[in-house]
């Protein structure tokens, strides 16, 4: 299943955001580390411009984002750690928005 979420960055964050978002792509092993302990398995994250200035755009697939993000949550690695408190500096209101369609391809069914 595909989970989208979208957040505002605080002003002057972006920098710091890009930085991080770039570090996690040099400490792969620990990202993937953390995607197999939260039952992901793929991540990707974007930054848009918006009307009222930038925009996180964060896409995970998972067979269960709920359990995914508990997972997350109740982390103890170390990239985790490091990972919330850059979230909590960077982000600010969260958007909320249910997909307007959504459609996968079976199991039954393979691509």
């Amino acid at each position: 299943m595909l989970h989208v979420r979208f957040a505002h960055l605080l002003p002057g964050k972006e920098a710091r955001l890009r930085e991080w978002l770039s570090e996690l792509g040099r400490r792969r092993d620990e990202v993937v580390e953390t995607l197999v302990q939260e039952g992901a398995r793929h991540e990707q994250a974007f930054i848009i411009d918006g009307r009222e200035g930038p925009l996180l755009v964060y896409a995970m697939e998972s067979a269960d984002p709920v359990a995914a993000s508990q997972a997350y949550r109740a982390s103890t690695l170390k990239i985790d750690q490091e990972h919330r408190a850059v979230l909590l500096e960077c982000l600010g209101e969260r958007l909320q928005a249910a997909p307007l369609f959504d459609c996968s391809v079976p199991p039954s069914r393979p691509a």
